[in-house]
């Protein structure tokens, strides 16, 4: 299919400014958001206080490692309004993450907030492929959850039609794209996995859809993946990242015509690449820590916010601002199994390899005595011709063990189940990692 590539014309002037004429757009920026945090939110002021440092010192953009990191915990340290900027009755919307693992993290939005991330979600979509008057079919959850409300905005800003269908309900779903015939889909890559397993379900070709462009987040996802969704889709498959805490969808996106990582905003979100242990700023290119710092939030300005993403800044290519590698994985869900490192996107990229399998997995973790055991747990695909043969399954399930071995460096028992035996989520995240080893 033709890829859309954007005239000059169809750009911001700051998608194709020179790199001299962003840092200093940056630095002007950077200067306002340190001292609005500083003089308007107590915890910042209190912090920045005991490392010694003083807005009023950033002279250049490498000053800004000398600032205090900020955590998920100082969020939650907060909770519910303490990170505000701005007077509760100024902020216009609240989002908050899940909290499955405490308190949720609240987050706030002024008006001219919700405008600057519509922004940046429609520069997305245009990045992606997308034109005022597509049709976008939106299946990320709406609600506390930024992934919906941002892309529906996003869309509308660009001047696309929004099917608000959010999750769940997959075979309306699917019974909405062929009758609404949406240009572009944007869901989390685990939920396309579903529908278009219930498109195959019902007895249609996924090619014959009318969807051109999927724009996938809120999860990491592999080229393996991509690869596979693209082939069965007959779509483009592009990358959109995003984090609450720093906005929601929108700070990064893929660029349709390169499709090479996603394109920081850069005029919006600093980006650093620190080590995750010693919190040193690393060069571009070396693979660390994401960290973001906001230039132009009101409500709730994040100052050297810790994502716990590990990446790599890459040069430009497509735009003029830094691109991001692919997520290897997270510096605090990282598995440590018998000493490995293991990321579930390690073993995610070896199932894709394997055209007998699908892209459905959940990693088990146990402990046997004094020894970690990991069990990998996919299925069987539909459309690969294996039978029922136990022995057929065990040769699957060797060929994967054989090259998480050789190529992680961890034994892994493996299980190969029938086609649809792995459940499939159908709002918000897949889980795919279940860690019972005890914590103390």
């Amino acid at each position: 299919m033709p890829v859309k590539v954007p005239s000059p014309g169809e750009l911001e002037p700051i998608e194709t400014a020179s790199r001299d004429e962003l840092a200093a757009l940056q630095l002007e920026r950077l200067k306002w958001s340190l001292r609005h945090a500083y003089e308007n939110v107590p915890h910042y002021r209190k912090k920045f206080d005991e490392a010694g440092v003083h807005p009023e010192e950033l002279r250049s953009l490498a000053d800004l490692a000398r600032f205090p990191f900020t955590t998920k915990a100082d969020l939650r340290d907060n909770y519910p309004f303490g990170m505000f900027a701005v007077p509760r009755e100024k902020v216009a919307r609240v989002h908050a993450s899940s909290g499955t693992t405490g308190k949720p993290t609240v987050v706030g939005y002024t008006l001219k907030d919700i405008d600057t991330w519509a922004t940046v979600v429609a520069r997305s979509i245009r990045a992606a492929g997308g034109r005022a008057g597509d049709i976008v079919h939106v299946a990320y959850g709406y609600g506390l959850f930024t992934g919906g409300l941002g892309a529906h905005y996003g869309a509308e800003k660009l001047g696309c039609t929004v099917i608000p269908m959010s999750g769940g309900q997959t075979e309306k779903q699917v019974q909405l794209i062929q009758d609404f015939k949406p240009d572009i889909i944007m869901v989390t890559p685990s939920y396309m996995l579903t529908i278009l397993d219930e498109i195959e379900r019902q007895g249609i070709d996924p090619r014959s859809t009318s969807l051109k462009v999927g724009i996938f987040g809120a999860e990491p996802w592999t080229p393996g993946m991509r690869t596979a969704m693209e082939a069965r889709s007959g779509i483009d498959a592009v990358d959109i990242y995003g984090l609450s805490e720093v906005m929601g969808p929108g700070v990064a996106n893929e660029c349709i015509e390169a499709k090479d990582g996603p394109v920081i905003w850069e005029d919006h979100f600093y980006p650093e690449i620190i080590d995750p242990n010693t919190g040193e700023v690393l060069p571009d290119g070396e693979e660390g820590e994401l960290v973001f710092t906001s230039l132009t939030k009101e409500a709730m300005p994040v100052i050297r916010y810790r994502t716990r993403d590990l990446t790599r800044l890459l040069p430009p290519t497509a735009r003029s601002m830094r691109r991001m590698a692919k997520i290897t994985g997270r510096s605090d869900d990282m598995l440590i199994i018998r000493g490995v490192n293991v990321f579930p996107t390690q073993i995610e990229e070896l199932i894709c390899r394997i055209p007998k399998l699908a892209p459905h997995y959940v990693l088990e973790v146990d402990k046997q005595g004094h020894l970690d055991t990991l069990t990998v747990k996919v299925e069987i695909n539909p459309e690969a011709g294996v039978g029922r043969h136990p022995e057929q399954k065990e040769a699957l399930a060797k060929e994967l063990s054989h090259h998480i071995k050789s190529l992680i460096g961890v034994s892994a028992k493996v299980i190969v189940g029938e086609p649809f035996s792995i459940e499939r989520v159908t709002i918000g995240k897949a889980r795919r990692v279940f860690d019972r080893r005890p914590k103390d």
